[in-house]
């Protein structure tokens, strides 16, 4: 008999972690685990404010399909629409 997955919890809209994903949602990667790893490194930025965006994308080693200045972009308007001051 297969058990049913556990459900999962979705975080709160204005957790840092739910920010951090949601900025990098809509852009393009080879793999899923790539946009999963350029949240991660998203993430930490905003835990630690340390280095800059531009950094953090390139350091998550994530194979974006968009130029990383692009990524950039998109990454700092997300985040100015959930509030986050640069």
């Amino acid at each position: 008999m297969t058990v049913p997955p556990s459900k999962v919890k979705e975080f709160d809209p204005t957790s840092l972690e739910k920010i951090a994903y949601t900025s990098v949602s809509s852009i393009p990667t080879r793999e899923t685990n790539d946009r999963y790893r350029l949240g991660y490194s998203i993430w930490q930025w905003l835990s630690d404010r340390k280095g800059t965006i531009e950094q953090a994308v390139k350091n998550s080693g994530s194979r974006i399909l968009i130029s990383e200045s692009d990524a950039v972009k998109t990454i700092k308007q997300e985040l100015q629409k959930a509030g986050i001051e640069m």
